[in-house]
């Protein structure tokens, strides 16, 4: 059984974890992070990782989204 680790102390968050954590939805998440060159994103095959920290400051700095 795998170990639970709280999200806030997580370096990389699956799409459902950053939806949760960020109060986004999940297609909006898709939207920003499905350019080839989005910074927050790392792609394991075709599974899709989240950056938590450069999302969070790329969040921080916009206006909306």
């Amino acid at each position: 059984m795998r170990n639970s680790v709280p999200l806030e102390h997580k370096a990389f968050l699956t799409l459902e974890e950053a939806a949760d954590y960020y109060n986004i939805g999940i297609n909006k998440l898709r939207e920003i992070t499905n350019d080839e060159c989005c910074k927050y994103v790392l792609w394991i095959g075709s599974k899709r990782l989240i950056k938590r920290k450069p999302l969070e400051e790329f969040l921080y700095s916009q206006y909306s989204i």
